[in-house]
């Protein structure tokens, strides 16, 4: 190759290196157009599009406000919460996880007898409630079968009709049934009155009712003593350790008759023991029933 030729080609070389500069060069320069966009469009993309079930799909990435998404609307009825569905419970306004603590609880087995246990229903406000306790009908379905029986005919074993003004029961002979029918006696003193009686031998006075600790001094006005038969004691033959069984006569009251025995012969009455720092006038009058020569 010539001179001539050779530098015929240098400048191609140049040329084309030139162009694909410029080229490259004028396609840097061009921008993306911008679209102009309309404040209404903005805020339809701001307010996304809604999908159901309460869930809203968002276009863009500012945040949703309160003001854009639907309020629910709320409906207020006659209903009544022992047979109420989801739906209705739904359009009464409350949320969907409480509706379902209703059903777990009425599949439970449990039941709204009143207002007032619909009230406690777990998460129910106070503002809730006193929109919808107007509206609330229970059914008669949903009562105690006790309300179709009159009071007077109430089981008298678990609520004994109790005896009124004058009325008197006797001691020594009445069951825990008929003494849970004086007024401030329960189950819990009926079965006091009954294992005190069998551990003394019986009642003989109406007073011993207070060695029960505690015991209500207004029930002892209905109860009277009729012919009493206290278990007695032969006191001239039990040993000292048999004398003391009884609550009537402690361990120095016992050695006292033993050792009276063994010095003087049987006994012929309590007062023979008068003169023993362990026997009282007290002491005598409340063991003399329960003893025999």
């Amino acid at each position: 190759m010539n001179r001539n030729d050779r530098r015929i080609a240098q400048t191609a070389l140049v040329v084309a290196v030139l162009a694909l500069i410029g080229l490259w060069l004028t396609d840097g320069d061009q921008q993306t157009p911008v679209v102009q966009q309309s404040k209404d469009s903005t805020q339809q993309q701001g307010k996304g599009n809604y999908y159901g079930k309460g869930r809203y799909r968002q276009h863009t990435s500012a945040p949703m406000a309160v003001g854009d998404l639907p309020a629910r609307h709320v409906e207020e009825f006659y209903f009544d919460p022992n047979s109420a569905d989801s739906t209705q419970l739904l359009r009464l306004g409350l949320p969907a996880w409480m509706v379902r603590n209703i059903y777990r609880y009425r599949a439970r087995g449990g039941v709204y007898r009143t207002k007032r246990d619909f009230a406690r229903t777990y998460g129910l406000t106070k503002k809730d409630y006193q929109r919808l306790e107007p509206y609330i009908r229970i059914s008669d379905d949903y009562q105690s079968a006790a309300t179709l029986f009159p009071k007077e005919a109430r089981d008298t074993m678990h609520y004994p009709v109790k005896l009124k003004e004058g009325e008197r029961i006797v001691l020594n002979t009445a069951d825990t049934t008929q003494l849970m029918k004086v007024p401030g006696i329960g189950s819990y003193y009926a079965k006091e009155i009954v294992r005190h009686g069998k551990w003394i031998g019986g009642y003989v006075n109406v007073d011993q009712l207070d060695e029960i600790e505690g015991f209500p001094q207004s029930a002892k006005q209905y109860f009277v003593i009729n012919s009493p038969t206290p278990q007695r004691l032969k006191i001239n033959k039990l040993s000292l350790q048999q004398l003391r069984r009884h609550p009537y006569i402690n361990y120095y009251q016992a050695k006292t008759i033993v050792d009276y025995r063994r010095l003087h012969g049987d006994i012929k009455s309590l007062q023979d023991l008068r003169f023993s720092k362990d026997f009282t006038e007290d002491a005598i009058r409340r063991l003399e029933p329960y003893v025999e020569y």
